[in-house]
C-alpha cells in the first residue's frame, strides 16, 4: 500500500498580527486564531491530488506539539486525509526533535513519500525536512514547485535563487514544498462533519524514547524596531545629499 505522510504544524494564522508577550518570553497566543502552517497546507493538497490521480492509496497527517494541534489535524482530515497522528509533546519542540519524532512514525508506517512545508511561518527555520532526510538516510527535494511521480522515482522542480531546477530522486524520499506548487482546496461543512469520524491516534512523545531537550534555547523575544520615516527628495542632488547625511555615501 502506497502511503504519503504529511506534516502539519499549528501556527498563528498568517492574517493575525503577531505580538510579543510583555515579559518577552514568547509570542502571544491566548485568544489568537491558530491555523495550519500555509506551506504544510500546500503539502497536504499535493498529497491529496497524488492520491486522486491513483498514485497513492492513503494520506496520513501528523502533527507534533500540544493537544490543541488536534484542531489542525481535524482540518487536515476534513480536507481529505484518511487518518491522523498526534505526537503529544506537551510543548513546542525544536526542528531536530520534530525530525526524530517523524522518523519514529516513518519506521512504523513505512510511507513512500513524506511531504512537508519548506518552512513554518513562526520560526522560518527551514530545517525539519533536511534533518529528517539525513536521519532517514533517504533522498530529499526541497522548495518544490512541481512534483511528478514515475514509478519508484519522483521528478521535482525546485525554486532556487537563479530560477528553476529539475531533479529526479528515488522513492521513498522527503519533499518540502513551496508556495507555487498548488492552491489548497476549501473545506466544506459536510467534510468537517465526516472528519469527526476519521481515526486520530495520539502518541506521547515519551513513548518514542526521544529526548525533547532543545539543542538551542530561546531566551528572549522582542518585536522589531520601528522603521524611521522616509525622506522625500526633489532631485538626484537631493538624494545624494540625503544619503551623504546618513553616512551611506
Amino acid at each position: 500500500m502506497t502511503k504519503i505522510l504529511v506534516g502539519l504544524k499549528r501556527v498563528v494564522d498568517y492574517n493575525v498580527r503577531v505580538r510579543v508577550k510583555n515579559d518577552g518570553s514568547g509570542v502571544e497566543t491566548d485568544g489568537v486564531k491558530m491555523s495550519i502552517n500555509p506551506f504544510d497546507e500546500i503539502a497536504l493538497e499535493e498529497a491529496l491530488r497524488i492520491r486522486e490521480r491513483g498514485d497513492a492509496s492513503e494520506v496520513i497527517v501528523i502533527s507534533i506539539g500540544t493537544t490543541e494541534a488536534q484542531q489542525q489535524l481535524r482540518t487536515g482530515l476534513a480536507m481529505g486525509a484518511d487518518r491522523a497522528i498526534l505526537i503529544d509533546s506537551g510543548d513546542a519542540v525544536d526542528a531536530l526533535t520534530c525530525a526524530r519524532a517523524l522518523l519514529a512514525i516513518i519506521e512504523k508506517e513505512q510511507p513512500n513519500i513524506v511531504l512537508l512545508g519548506k518552512q513554518a511561518i513562526d520560526g522560518d527555520n527551514s530545517q525539519t525536512g533536511q534533518m529528517l532526510a539525513a536521519l532517514w538516510g533517504r533522498p530529499q527535494a526541497t522548495f518544490a514547485s512541481e512534483v511528478v511521480l514515475d514509478g519508484e522515482k519522483a521528478r521535482v522542480t525546485r525554486e532556487v535563487d537563479i530560477g528553476l531546477e529539475t531533479i529526479e530522486i528515488d522513492l521513498p524520499a522527503v519533499i518540502t514544498v513551496d508556495l507555487r506548487l498548488n492552491e489548497p482546496r476549501y473545506v466544506k461543512l459536510p467534510d468537517i462533519m465526516k472528519a469527526k469520524k476519521k481515526p486520530m491516534e495520539q502518541i506521547p512523545l515519551a513513548e518514542l524514547s526521544i529526548d525533547p531537550s532543545p539543542a538551542i534555547k530561546q531566551t528572549t523575544f522582542a518585536p522589531p524596531t520601528d522603521r524611521k520615516r522616509g525622506v522625500m527628495v526633489d532631485d538626484v542632488a537631493g538624494l545624494i545629499a540625503a544619503l551623504t547625511d546618513k553616512g551611506l555615501l
